[in-house]
């Protein structure tokens, strides 16, 4: 004799399901793009305090260069000392609105100094 399911009793099952795991879903992809545009944006600081110190140490504005590749709001810190040139660029990377809380990507650069040639009398 074979049993008879009930129809009925599984129903709405899977929308139960689905609306549970739909939001969590939502918020691994929201992290997935997040996470893939802080990468990219770590390469782009980091392209931009390479210039930065290399361009100072050079003895040019490392400033001016790091503008150029670095990305849109980064700030650009130069430093160091007679030896060596230290660049470093930061900027934050909002989660897909500006009402969330992000991530401060920052990357930095050391190059040493060109040394300077002294006129010959």
């Amino acid at each position: 004799m074979r049993r008879r399911r009930r129809s009925g009793r599984d129903r709405g099952a899977f929308t139960v399901e689905l609306a549970a795991g739909l939001p969590a879903l939502m918020l691994l992809v929201f992290v997935g793009i997040t996470a893939v545009s802080a990468v990219v944006t770590k390469a782009q600081c980091l392209d931009a305090a390479r210039e930065a110190a290399l361009a100072e140490a050079r003895g040019e504005r490392g400033s001016s260069v790091a503008a150029r590749t670095a990305p849109a709001g980064a700030e650009i810190r130069l430093g160091g000392d007679r030896e060596s040139v230290t660049a470093t660029v930061s900027v934050r990377v909002e989660v897909l609105g500006t009402h969330l809380p992000g991530v401060t990507v920052m990357a930095s650069a050391v190059a040493a100094r060109e040394p300077t040639t002294l006129p010959v009398s």
